[in-house]
């Protein structure tokens, strides 16, 4: 099995879109919506919005049946699959939440090839209500990072992650992702590791402006085929490093440069870039 673990972002990285906004536009509660998002953080805001929901007639079944029809790019799919094949650990760490993520990927064929789905988790009530709660209770006490939002902090979930993917023996990352809040676990990340942040992304933004530049390696995606072709040449080149140089370590001692991804080019390593 390789030693690699995989960590997706699930909104905007598998699927191509926001979950939240999908199920809120597509079931017609966009305007409410709209009205309550300065008013309350986002995750109970969602919590508050499959209310409406239920108030309004609609069942956990069509929230599922939309929810099925959400974007998915099939080079995705098949990146997901050509990984777990190969024997790397998936696991997603997203600010959805547990219903929409596994109604989409049992939809698709994905769901058993993820080990751990890291997300707010949810629940169908006894009046068939979803209901959904912060995976950190913030109402409680905060969880320290000034750079997640109050309800999750990626870092630290991968941080639980990777103690316990080193124990197993698994050494290096690869971690997909688009938004503001994946930017604390890329922090995290070893020069052992990969991001791979959607170009022109909230990430991706981040890590290109940043004063404080990544230890990992940064490999840059725009779509569905980009993110099947660097994910697995970043496999490959990682089983292959392992086979003929356990011990390799790859020094990134400065601020990465983007790589971008070439659909008729070998994967470069990404340059040294001066401060």
């Amino acid at each position: 099995m390789a030693g690699i673990v995989v960590v997706f972002d699930f909104d905007k990285t598998i699927i191509d879109c926001d979950s939240d906004n999908w199920v809120v536009d597509q079931l017609g509660v966009a305007d409410v919506f709209e009205r309550l998002i300065p008013t309350m953080p986002w995750n109970p805001l969602m919590d508050r919005m499959m209310g409406e929901l239920h108030a309004r007639g609609r069942s956990t079944e069509d929230i599922a049946a939309c929810l099925r029809t959400a974007p998915l790019d099939p080079h995705v799919t098949e990146a997901i699959k050509t990984a777990y094949a190969l024997g790397c650990d998936l696991r997603v760490v997203s600010d959805a939440n547990q219903f929409f993520i596994d109604t989409i990927l049992k939809h698709h064929g994905l769901l058993e090839c993820f080990k751990e789905i890291n997300t707010n988790p949810s629940i169908v009530d006894e009046e068939g209500r979803l209901r959904i709660f912060p995976c950190h209770d913030f109402t409680t006490r905060s969880h320290g990072c000034s750079i997640c939002p109050p309800n999750m902090c990626k870092g630290k979930i991968i941080d639980r992650i990777r103690a316990s993917a080193f124990v197993e023996g698994k050494k290096r990352f690869i971690y997909l992702g688009d938004g503001q809040g994946d930017y604390c676990p890329s922090l995290g990340l070893s020069e052992e590791d990969y991001v791979m942040p959607r170009k022109h992304y909230p990430l991706w933004s981040l890590i290109c402006n940043s004063s404080q530049p990544l230890r990992a390696e940064v490999h840059e995606w725009s779509n569905g085929e980009e993110l099947e072709k660097v994910l697995l040449q970043l496999v490959d080149r990682s089983i292959d490093a392992d086979r003929n140089s356990p011990n390799q370590m790859f020094s990134v001692d400065c601020k990465p440069k983007m790589v971008p991804a070439s659909p008729t080019e070998a994967l470069p390593l990404p340059l040294r870039v001066p401060h």
